[in-house]
């Protein structure tokens, strides 16, 4: 059987972290000048910090202030997320699942490396994934080369490929790479996910042949 590769989102798919996001964007841009609504939370969520920042502070962001802001930002997400962080249901199941030798695995996150580590690191997982790659210094999702990178590190074809997102853009992103996407409801509305292929509000709620079947379609 060829391989097909899988490649997961971590925010808001391996684990729900995006209040604690929420909760450090909105504490911390205060004191820049800017409001942080829970709207523009689930709009920006999957999206690099550069992303992000870019939106909210427009010509005024210099690459010194991206820096400061970003590190500051994490900071009290991983401050707020140590110790509190759980694998989403199905997930565990599925990543024992996949790695029986059909799949190889990679995680595809647009988080900062720290984040990756204290995460995969705290919940045991990272003895799942083949390939681990942030899009911290890439251009943001909904841009494809976070997960054609991935892609490439597994040695597997982007039409082999199915990525896991919960988050509009990374939908897009997988899309524009020519890839598969099941997407989970976790941070948007069913309808906001329609793009993908598959939209679920649980792992453990798609079939044991999910995966195997978008490869072959």
């Amino acid at each position: 059987m060829t391989v097909m590769g899988i490649l997961w989102d971590m925010d808001g798919v391996l684990v729900d972290t995006g209040d604690f996001h929420f909760q450090a964007w909105s504490e911390l841009l205060p004191e820049y000048g800017i409001e942080f609504s829970y709207e523009l939370h689930q709009e920006t969520f999957g999206r690099n910090n550069a992303s992000i920042l870019s939106l909210l502070f427009g010509e005024k962001l210099t690459p010194e202030l991206l820096s400061e802001v970003s590190d500051r930002k994490e900071e009290r997400f991983r401050a707020a997320v140590r110790g509190h962080a759980q694998p989403l249901p199905g997930v565990r199941t599925w990543l024992e699942r996949l790695r029986s030798g059909e799949a190889r695995q990679g995680i595809a996150s647009s988080a900062p490396v720290a984040n990756i580590d204290t995460l995969t690191g705290e919940l045991g997982l990272r003895g799942y994934f083949d390939a681990i790659v942030s899009g911290e210094a890439m251009p943001g999702k909904p841009d494809p080369t976070l997960f054609l990178e991935v892609a490439r590190r597994l040695d597997v074809t982007p039409e082999r490929c199915v990525v896991v997102e919960d988050a509009i853009a990374g939908v897009e992103a997988a899309k524009r790479a020519g890839m598969k996407c099941i997407a989970v409801t976790t941070t948007n509305e069913a309808q906001a996910l329609s793009a993908a292929d598959i939209v679920v509000d649980r792992l453990d709620a798609l079939p044991a042949d999910a995966f195997r079947r978008l490869v072959a379609a």
